[in-house]
């Protein structure tokens, strides 16, 4: 007589399931789906393994089914592993950008006596989320990000200075999310999109 085996019943994840059973999110997916197609360029996998590993990712439930998919590939530098860019706010202010800059993981910016701005619309950033750091201090920070990306304001200490967010949350696929934290102080922070005189340099046009 042949065994019956019962068919396995689908049951909701418990508190202390181990982490890899646990369900996969969208962004969970577009990481390894970045992962797998810098692996390409790279020449780790040939094309086809590429569109066949990544309808599996794109498909997958749990972190234990995309992490196949990738355990025979470097990791990638974590955010966390890589130095932070500070920039501080001097006597006359400091800024980063708008012209190209490489972006890493984390940045820290510390308003000072003169402020800060961090303006992140020229750059080319393939990581998934950038964890910015802003202290507003005596003068502030101010934070411009391109139309297509996002933020998340939920670990911000908005201070005496307060943090105004002026952005939309449209965030398009494989742009980063900036993972905001720190504290407004009294210089206070602010994030927002290009304003009309930035979208005109933009555009090449000064005027």
């Amino acid at each position: 007589m042949t065994a019956q085996h019962p068919e396995p019943s689908l049951r909701p994840a418990l508190p202390g399931a181990l982490s890899g059973d646990l369900r996969a999110s969208h962004d969970d997916r577009e990481a390894v789906v970045e992962q797998l197609r810098d692996a390409a360029a790279e020449g780790r996998i040939d094309l086809d393994e590429l569109d066949a590993r990544l309808e599996q990712a794109l498909t997958s439930k749990t972190h234990n089914e995309l992490a196949v998919l990738t355990a025979d590939l470097p990791k990638p530098p974590s955010p966390a592993s890589q130095s932070p860019l500070v920039v501080t706010g001097g006597t006359f202010g400091a800024s980063r950008g708008p012209e190209r800059w490489e972006v890493p993981g984390h940045v820290i910016a510390r308003g000072g006596v003169g402020g800060v701005k961090l303006d992140f619309t020229r750059v080319e950033c393939r990581l998934t989320e950038i964890a910015v750091e802003a202290y507003g201090e005596v003068s502030g920070v101010t934070i411009v990000i391109p139309d297509a990306w996002a933020v998340d304001t939920d670990g911000m200490d908005p201070g005496y200075g307060g943090l105004k967010d002026k952005t939309t949350p449209d965030r398009l696929p494989r742009t980063p999310l900036i993972r905001l934290t720190g504290s407004g102080g009294a210089g206070g922070v602010v994030i927002r999109h290009p304003n009309q005189r930035e979208r005109r340099k933009l555009r090449g046009n000064p005027a």
